[in-house]
């Protein structure tokens, strides 16, 4: 993929870009393979490549420049402002979505918040595409509640200029520290999510709810989950930090017992309304799976980067569930989680390179319970 940015000197976000996209993969591979060499797994599926560009479904802007000119995409180390409105790692639709988006920004004389100075408002812009549906989320990430009324009155011209556009909020991240969004959330729409629809499932994603940035590495990630469960006709699924509740929705099936368990709230809210028929828990995966006494049949882990630490990798080592499908971000947290299980064996793994142009990638591996 070319890239002017790049080229520029402007974003090396991408840092695998000037390695031919076959060879990146055939890294990827090789990287995952040494690190689960150890766990010998009985085969390994041909990596789920990625189309080059184009394949982003969100997009975090930082908000640089100032109130009359402001940049979407980067800051720079002094703090000033890189536009990377026409990243290439986005769809045209969303692409297009960034100059109305940005007169918003300028109409509602929004500052952009300084690091220096610590003074301003306007931090990010974050934008979603809905996979299927193609309906939009926008959220503003401001320092305080300032510029609220302001942003809310440019609403209908965004719309109008966006016809996708569902759903607008504001973010509040009064602290001064490198995160990208806090914890209150304003809705400044009457419809609060957008539609999605993954595969053959459709499901609600609202404002601070996690969904995979590659939505057709998201959609084959969740077909081969579906496939694996398949073959063992689970009658119990438990899917921890299920999120929105791509991997349990997946898995449900005629006579399945589904349970999806979440911390955050809103996702399972979400997720509730998506697919009444399983069993929505909001509560810490860990607390949650500890206390348990019943065993399912099948324990899916989607964890963040950490993995599934120490505690609930002994509580699973011990549980005797016959199978257990781990997708993971971080292949060393996995392979660290993974010495942890000793009483399962690695039946099968694969690659998908949700993460194109960078060193990151996502892993599935089946497990099943060792019979001695």
């Amino acid at each position: 993929m070319k890239c002017s940015y790049y080229d520029a000197n402007a974003c090396r976000s991408c840092t695998q870009l000037p390695v031919p996209y076959a060879e990146q993969l055939l890294g990827k591979q090789a990287i995952a393979e040494r690190a689960l060499a150890a766990f010998a797994p009985a085969s390994w599926l041909a990596p789920c490549a990625s189309r080059e560009q184009g394949f982003r479904n969100k997009a975090k802007m930082a908000i640089g420049g100032s109130c009359e000119a402001p940049t979407l995409g980067l800051l720079d180390p002094a703090g000033a402002g890189i536009d990377l409105m026409h990243c290439a790692l986005y769809p045209d639709s969303m692409r297009a979505a960034f100059a109305p988006i940005r007169q918003a920004l300028i109409a509602a004389r929004v500052p952009p918040y300084q690091l220096d100075t610590r003074r301003g408002e306007g931090k990010y812009v974050l934008l979603t595409e809905a996979p299927g549906s193609g309906e939009l989320l926008l959220r503003f990430v401001l320092r305080s509640r300032e510029a609220i009324e302001r942003i809310a009155r440019q609403i209908p011209a965004l719309q109008l200029a966006l016809p996708m556009l569902r759903v607008v909020s504001v973010n509040l991240l009064p602290e001064h520290k490198a995160v990208t969004e806090g914890e209150r959330e304003i809705v400044l729409t009457t419809i609060d999510h957008i539609n999605c629809q993954l595969n053959d499932v459709r499901f609600r994603l609202t404002p601070r709810a996690f969904l995979q940035t590659h939505s057709a590495g998201a959609a084959a990630l969740y077909a081969q989950a579906r496939e694996w469960i398949g073959l063992h006709s689970p009658a119990r699924v438990w899917d921890l930090y299920c999120g929105v509740g791509g991997f349990a929705m997946h898995a449900a099936a005629s006579g399945r017992k589904v349970v999806g368990v979440e911390s955050a709230s809103e996702a399972i809210d979400a997720a509730r309304a998506s697919h009444p028929a399983i069993d929505w828990v909001c509560a810490d995966a860990v607390d949650w799976a500890c206390a348990q006494t019943a065993v399912p049949d099948c324990v899916i882990v989607n964890p963040p980067r950490r993995g599934i630490g120490p505690r609930l990798a002994a509580w699973l080592d011990q549980s005797k569930a016959p199978l257990l499908l781990y997708s993971s971000c971080n292949i060393d947290s996995l392979a660290r989680d993974l010495q942890a299980l000793p009483h399962y064996r690695i039946d099968a793994a694969r690659l998908f390179d949700l993460f194109a142009h960078t060193t990151h990638f996502e892993t599935l591996v089946l497990l099943q319970r060792r019979s001695d």
